[in-house]
């Protein structure tokens, strides 16, 4: 369990390193994943050692929201006076995110539709 663990938490400073070192505007953690995903992909046997760690770690994976929540209580009250604008910027977000899901995939479907038979009816 310990060289998983090694391993996960090794991708993740690479991925924090290059942000702050690029200063690229993505997540450490997210950049770390991708790279984990390409240790996966270039050594499959690396599957099996962290795959037990991971789950364990998913399984547990609501105690990792207790400092989120904590947060939240600690900023009820700014959040209560801000709350008309974080609702907007929540709706909006929504609706542009779904907009352009939408927008992609007519447009996926329009590039990958075959061609009508002329002969069919």
């Amino acid at each position: 369990m310990i060289p998983a663990l090694a391993i996960l938490l090794v991708c993740q400073l690479i991925g924090e390193a290059l942000v702050r070192t690029l200063t690229v505007p993505v997540p450490g953690p997210v950049v770390g994943m991708a790279l984990l995903l390409l240790v996966l992909v270039w050594r499959p046997s690396v599957l099996g050692a962290v795959k037990t760690t991971a789950q364990t770690l998913l399984q547990h994976l609501s105690l990792l929201f207790v400092p989120a929540g904590v947060g939240v209580m600690l900023h009820l009250q700014r959040l209560g006076d801000e709350a008309l604008a974080i609702g907007v910027a929540l709706v909006l977000s929504t609706l542009v995110g779904l907009a352009s899901a939408a927008l992609t995939m007519a447009w996926l479907m329009k590039r990958t539709a075959q061609p009508a038979d002329k002969d069919s009816p």
